[in-house]
């Protein structure tokens, strides 16, 4: 009898807030990706009638039951805190074969838009000056996790999502002739590491 491998997966789909990472996980459900568990804390705050702090906190407890279990398991998160890497160490530690998808947009401006007109249909609202803190450390909080990652692959969503580069096993490729200056600028950083 031959002896089937099973690898659990820990999808993240990361990028500063508005950038659609919400959307994105549609798309990957309607190609049929298995994502496994979806831990989304904006779904839980709503459900349950949570603030943010206890709709946090419920995605943490969520988070360490599939480490635990060995459960595939798909996140959201704009990398901007300690809990998304402290999550992919612990991924990495227990053989998790780990994918970021990076959702990215041109302006600050236009995130802040986008939330705006989140907010004006009854979603969830972020702080001006957060959006413009993540956006400015962007490129920080990706070197903190791209390099623990099997995959990362990068997806523009200016006008709809278009993959435009994807790194895997630290092998750095453009995926067309579309090339966002921010992707060339983070290749830069990447390959000067």
């Amino acid at each position: 009898m031959r002896e089937v491998f099973s690898l659990n997966k820990y999808i993240i789909i990361a990028g500063i807030d508005g950038t659609g990472k919400t959307s994105f996980r549609g798309v990957l459900e309607g190609q049929g990706l298995e994502l496994g568990h979806i831990i989304d804390p904006d779904l839980i705050a709503k459900t349950h009638n949570f603030n943010e702090i206890a709709a946090g906190k419920a995605a943490l407890r969520e988070i360490d039951n599939c480490l635990d279990k060995g459960m595939t398991f798909t996140q959201e998160t704009t990398l901007s805190g300690h809990q998304a890497l402290h999550t992919i160490r612990q991924a990495k530690e227990k053989g998790y074969l780990i994918t970021m998808y990076y959702i990215g947009l041109n302006s600050k401006y236009e995130s802040i838009y986008r939330i705006a007109n989140r907010v004006r249909k009854g979603g969830h609202d972020i702080p001006p000056d957060d959006v413009k803190r993540r956006f400015e450390k962007r490129f920080v909080y990706l070197s903190r996790v791209v390099p623990l990652c099997n995959k990362t692959v990068f997806y523009d969503n200016e006008n709809g999502f278009v993959k435009v580069a994807e790194i895997t096993d630290g092998v750095f490729t453009f995926s067309n002739s579309y090339r966002p200056d921010r992707i060339t600028e983070y290749e830069k950083i990447y390959r000067s590491r």
